[in-house]
């Protein structure tokens, strides 16, 4: 699978879409979101041009959202909110006045708690178990 071109609009090809209006909503936030933004849409560019194996789509998917301990994409979104929320590991937060650091921090916890719910992850996870099953057989 080549690498995707990071320097190309990745929302281009995915216009009228919901998922171009999110990665155009993305553009130029941050190189690290830009980053995100240009693997979402190769992942997506894989799937729509029949790229993906069947094993490849339930890998993807297990990976985005499916897994139960939250090592999954999702749980990385957490354990990202958790450090740009800390006054521990962002020092623009624990450079706030106490009280506005400690509300950061507890909604940065809130939002954690609620990405690693495993109800969440209910939903990718049965995906990812009717792929397993083609024909009634594991698929390669």
């Amino acid at each position: 699978m080549a690498t995707p071109n990071i320097s190309a609009d990745p929302s281009a090809a995915f216009d009228g879409s919901d998922l171009g209006d999110i990665l155009d909503d993305l553009d130029g936030i941050h190189a690290g979101i830009d980053l995100i933004r240009a693997g979402a849409a190769h992942i997506a560019t894989s799937a729509r041009t029949g790229d993906l194996t069947p094993r490849q789509t339930r890998l993807l998917l297990a990976s985005l959202a499916g897994s139960p301990d939250a090592t999954d994409v999702i749980g990385l979104i957490a354990a990202l909110i958790t450090e740009l929320t800390s006054t521990d590991t962002n020092p623009s937060v624990a450079a706030l006045p106490d009280e506005q650091a400690k509300t950061v921090r507890h909604h940065g916890e809130i939002a954690a708690h609620h990405l690693n719910d495993p109800t969440l992850r209910e939903a990718p996870s049965k995906a990812v178990a009717a792929l397993e099953h083609r024909e009634g057989r594991c698929t390669p």
